[in-house]
């Protein structure tokens, strides 16, 4: 191959990349789609003579086959959590107050960046060399799937970047969207075709990044924004999230343009209010603004909740909401028996979703709202998700209905008995072997959350009733090949896949295990603070109310839901399977010393050494307790620098104020 013909092909694969820049990361095109067309296909001719001149980053290389065998499992470098929310004013400035209590900062130096928060699906992106090379879904949020194959088919991802501002090896994370146009142009495309439409543009990009055939995905005009940038093993790059911005999008990523450095939380207020009234005239949905703290040493020293960082918050705008009428009253029965009535309604259009259902919750609520069929009602998407009837229209546009509901005697799934406990506001089936509750007990179980048993949903857990194959969440444990091959729409290989995957499940640790067994009142939280606290099923089986109340959050109601389950004999033989079966029984226990014990401590202030969420666990390790607030009740003070007014309210109440290396000595590090 001569020089001339490499010269030629890499000037044409600038030129388009340049292109690809203009049009898909900055929105200015400067050629028509023709003539890029054309510079594509002069490209492809030159790398189909010299096929040993293709490079993986090439612009003809974006489409490839598809994976082998479905998406591969893969850690994430650090955790991918949610945030928490804010709804009013209050709550946002009740937000920016613990973050400078917490700063140690009451004289107001903390910065925040505000973006818009997109409502798509959030990618982990992996550049090694300066080339992509390996994209990653959310997942679970500690482990996602490997969708690189997809991912490079979106134009806005660049295949490689050159030195700029970043590390050869490093991260971005961000969000890919669906366009509003796009969105609904193919769902007209789709229904000329016979096929259903996708309910909104956010679960449209989601199905599209995780369907098996990249050139469908390479159809579909998504976009992906970026928003963090990290070091290969997780680490952030810079000392400043607005420097971060910036450095990708000088490196050619698309960053969204509408972000704001703002100095007070009165600013930050302000570009909420500008976007809630904006918000419909961009080209893709938003249902909120995403706050940050700019600097990375003070996101660092906020640290983490259980589920999200101190050091960010998502101002969710007002659902979206609309008016239509109440066809029928259904009853679903939940995974605990729970009966809830559902709203049949006549489909009306919410914030790009077509609502024909929505939650009346329970039979107290239906009596506050009034609600009878045939009522006109208001239904809002909850945080734009889902769909709740809020109010009944009475006036002369909209007429009463007639017909009022009544909750069932017996169990619409089973013919069971529905009681409803008193002092409860739910109705529930007493009848254990309900198939309701048993086939939304095994979703629950095989769901991403908790055993993540990828192939058992909805469809063939249906099938699974059914067929009697699996009548509870063991059951699932002595399926064999021969079995699933008696369903329908099952081969050999999907067989193979899913009994793959239910030998994965062996190996999830304890916390999902207690999660999975659908403990009234335990949630993915507890379960992982029950396993910490009690490192083993039977210790935890053995507890009784007053032990489990020694858990962290765990209260009188939870304790009795715990104890409600273990003390039904069926339970305990269900566990019993589970063990037999090969499942995790036991986890690493939190191990607490005594040598703090009784003593509460406050840490304020930037420590040398640990973080916040560090000297917390180093106290409570110890067998000490952290507090929020100085009190009369607070032993020590754990000051760093800049500490802030909590240490002048430890010098106003006498409080003992300790540094870092006190704190080692008392422990005996």
């Amino acid at each position: 191959m001569s020089k001339n013909f490499q010269q030629q092909a890499e000037a044409l694969r600038e030129k388009i990349r340049h292109h690809e820049h203009l049009y898909y990361v900055l929105d200015a095109p400067q050629i028509s789609d023709a003539e890029f067309d054309e510079l594509v296909n002069r490209l492809k001719a030159l790398e189909n003579e010299h096929p040993e001149m293709v490079t993986p980053d090439s612009p003809t290389q974006r489409v490839g086959g598809r994976p082998a065998e479905g998406f591969q499992k893969v850690p994430h470098s650090r955790s991918m959590l949610s945030l928490d929310n804010a709804y009013s004013e209050a709550e946002l400035r009740d937000w920016d107050r613990r973050v400078h209590e917490l700063a140690g900062d009451g004289a107001g130096k903390v910065e925040y960046v505000c973006e818009l928060k997109l409502d798509g699906l959030s990618l982990a992106l992996w550049y090694r060399k300066r080339m992509l090379a390996r994209g990653l879904t959310r997942g679970d949020g500690a482990i996602g799937e490997d969708v690189t194959t997809n991912v490079r088919t979106i134009r806005s991802v660049p295949l490689s970047i050159k030195k700029n501002g970043l590390p050869a090896d490093f991260e971005v994370r961000g969000e890919v969207v669906m366009p509003i146009a796009a969105f609904q142009k193919m769902n007209d495309e789709r229904e000329e075709q016979g096929l259903a439409r996708f309910a909104n543009p956010r679960n449209s990009a989601a199905g599209t990044i995780r369907t098996l055939e990249p050139n469908i995905v390479a159809q579909r005009p998504l976009m992906f924004f970026s928003y963090f940038a990290y070091t290969a093993d997780g680490a952030d790059l810079f000392d400043k999230h607005w420097d971060a911005l910036e450095a990708l999008a000088g490196a050619g990523f698309k960053v969204n343009p509408n972000r704001k450095l703002c100095k007070t939380v009165d600013q930050v207020w302000a570009v909420i209010q500008q976007w809630e009234e904006e918000r419909d005239a961009l080209p893709y949905e938003i249902d909120g603004i995403v706050i940050k703290v700019n600097a990375t040493r003070l996101q660092r020293e906020l640290g983490f909740t259980g589920k999200a960082p101190r050091w960010a918050i998502a101002y969710k705008y007002a659902a979206r909401a609309g008016e239509t009428v109440i066809e029928d009253i259904l009853v679903q029965v939940g995974r605990t028996g729970k009966l809830t009535p559902v709203a049949a309604l006549k489909p009306v259009h919410i914030g790009g979703t077509t609502v024909s259902r929505a939650t009346l919750h329970n039979m107290d609520e239906i009596e506050r709202l009034g609600v009878k069929i045939g009522d006109w009602v208001v239904v809002e998407r909850g945080g734009d998700v889902i769909p709740k009837v809020v109010r009944v229209l009475d006036d002369k546009k909209h007429p009463r209905g007639t017909k009022k509901f009544h909750m069932p005697a017996k169990c619409p799934e089973c013919g069971g008995h529905v009681v409803r406990v008193e002092g409860e506001a739910d109705h529930r089936c007493v009848n254990a072997a309900c198939p309701a509750k048993a086939r939304l007990s095994v979703l629950h179980f095989a769901s991403r959350g908790v055993m993540n048993i990828e192939g058992m949903g909805d469809a063939l857990v249906e099938q699974f009733a059914a067929t009697g194959l699996v009548k509870d969440i063991a059951d699932i444990f002595d399926i064999s090949e021969d079995k699933l091959l008696t369903l329908e729409r099952m081969g050999k290989k999907s067989a193979q896949n899913l009994l793959e995957q239910i030998a994965k499940a062996k190996s999830a640790p304890l916390e999902r295990v207690i999660f999975g067994l659908g403990i009234r009142m335990v949630g993915e939280r507890t379960a992982q603070l029950l396993a910490e606290h009690f490192g083993s099923m039977d210790k935890l089986m053995a507890a009784g109310t007053e032990q489990l109340m020694e858990v962290e959050g765990v209260g009188p109601n939870v304790a009795a839901g715990v104890r409600e389950f273990f003390d039904e004999p069926k339970n305990v033989k269900l566990v019993e399977r589970l063990r037999k079966a090969g499942l995790t029984m036991k986890g690493e226990a939190r191990k607490r010393g005594t040598k703090l014990a009784d003593k509460t401590f406050v840490i304020t202030g930037t420590l040398p050494s640990y973080s916040r969420d560090e000297a917390k666990r180093l106290i409570e390790d110890a067998g000490g307790k952290v507090s929020g607030s100085v009190s009369k009740k607070t032993d020590y003070v754990l000051a760093g620098s800049d500490p802030g007014s909590k240490l002048d309210k430890a010098r106003e109440l006498k409080v003992e104020v300790i540094d870092e290396a006190a704190l080692k000595r008392m422990i005996g590090l």
